[in-house]
């Protein structure tokens, strides 16, 4: 793959790792270098009993688990469920990592998203980075649908990496899909579609070959 700088786009914390964890993990022990954007922190809907910070601070755990180097985690802190207010500023900020970065891939929120946040996300996304190879991760729980048009294979190092980078998100463990049995579910569900024993589905947004 002609693709070697890869930029993922995660309206959320822990987003980034659950849409693409176990494919970013293949990536960067294959020598591509994986730049992580975090758009919110979502110190509004911290649990009780954990600092506001706490998700800047799992964010950097859990990224080190897939192997994304410190410097290459980028933190921002729009206020989660209101990225639609802030159109014009996530933009301008995509446009500038365009320009600084020059990423030859772009992992985003799926286009059946329906998250706000997420839609956000993608929508301005595909303006910024119009001339770069796209792909949209899945999150079954946000879509009615989803084409799955690209596969990528994963092995179980690859998927364990992802579940131990979620299981730095220790203030989201209420949430149902941090779980291992379904990171390993839909998986095994993608990899049994092309007859592979693991695989994460993408839909193609957009992919340019040279």
């Amino acid at each position: 793959m002609d693709k070697n700088r890869i930029l993922v786009l995660s309206p959320h914390t822990d987003d980034g790792e659950l849409g693409c964890g176990a494919t970013l993990n293949k990536f960067i022990n294959e020598g591509k270098e994986v730049i992580y954007v975090a758009f919110s922190t979502c110190e509004e809907s911290v649990p009780e009993g954990f600092p506001r910070n706490i998700l800047s601070i799992e964010v950097k755990k859990a990224t080190n688990e897939l192997g994304i180097k410190e410097e290459n985690l980028i933190i921002k802190n729009y206020p989660v469920r209101h990225f639609p207010q802030y159109r014009q500023p996530i933009l301008e900020d995509l446009v500038k990592l365009n320009r600084e970065l020059k990423p030859d891939l772009v992992f985003v929120p799926s286009s059946f998203d329906i998250h706000q946040d997420h839609k956000t996300i993608y929508e301005e996304a595909i303006r910024a980075f119009k001339k770069t190879s796209i792909l949209g991760y899945e999150f079954m729980w946000n879509n009615f649908s989803f084409s799955s048009a690209l596969f990528s294979v994963v092995n179980e190092e690859n998927i364990l990496a992802k579940i131990r980078a979620m299981d730095k998100y220790e203030s989201q463990s209420h949430r149902f899909y941090a779980r291992e049995k379904l990171i390993k579910g839909l998986a095994t569900y993608r990899g049994l579609q092309i007859s592979e024993e693991y695989a994460e589905a993408f839909e193609v947004i957009r992919w340019i070959l040279r």
